[in-house]
């Protein structure tokens, strides 16, 4: 089984004090099982800019995240994903914010498992497996 780590995950990666049980989830499942987006990159770099640890951070996420995990790309079965799903959310009255909806749609369109402390606001997604690992 593969998974997508949300953008919550990876950054708790790079934190000072680190999840213990987080990172020995991580420990227990290889590599090449371990995905995150481009979403969550551009998330964790804007995040970057906005703090005053913006050199430590920027360079954290060049030698620790970028090179252990496989980057996905939002591409043509993400964007059908995300179509599915936005059509369906907002007929129920239920969106789910946009960035966060991409993630999810990469997810979906490569069968992936999201990892994400936020449960409750992915588990409205219809199809998505989601665990936490925090």
């Amino acid at each position: 089984m593969s998974y997508l780590l949300d953008t919550d995950i990876v950054s708790n990666t790079i934190k000072k004090q680190p999840s213990a049980a987080l990172l020995d989830r991580l420990a227990a499942v290889p590599r090449a099982e371990q995905f995150t987006s481009v979403i969550t990159l551009g998330e964790m770099w804007y995040g970057a800019l906005c703090s005053p640890n913006a050199e430590r951070i920027r360079n954290r996420i060049e030698t620790d995240v970028l090179p252990r995990l496989n980057v996905v790309d939002f591409d043509v079965d993400a964007a059908a994903a995300y179509a599915n799903a936005r059509f369906e959310l907002e007929s129920r009255g239920t969106p789910v914010a946009e960035a966060d909806l991409r993630i999810a749609a990469i997810a979906l369109a490569r069968g992936f498992t999201l990892v994400t402390g936020n449960i409750r606001h992915f588990a409205r997604v219809p199809g998505l497996r989601v665990e936490n690992w925090l």
